[in-house]
């Protein structure tokens, strides 16, 4: 499991890191402790996901709106 903080991944990295989790969780064989490593940092990852997509859809209202703004005007 990487060392790097949630936080500090890009979108790409942080889905492709989340993929390979539930991977290996749905591949089973892990002990329950490396079990609820994993599903914890599979949510962590998930939650960046979230962060990012939110991120963008907001800066993408934003556009829209300035663009909305100057067709009124």
């Amino acid at each position: 499991m990487p060392d790097e903080q949630p936080a500090d991944l890009t979108y790409e990295a942080a889905r492709e890191e989340l993929i390979e989790v539930v991977r290996t969780l749905e591949a089973g064989g892990a002990s329950l402790e490396e079990s609820l490593a994993l599903w914890e940092r599979g949510e962590q990852l998930a939650t960046r996901c979230q962060q990012w997509l939110d991120g963008a859809r907001e800066r993408l209202e934003a556009a829209r709106g300035e663009t909305d703004g100057e067709t009124d005007g």
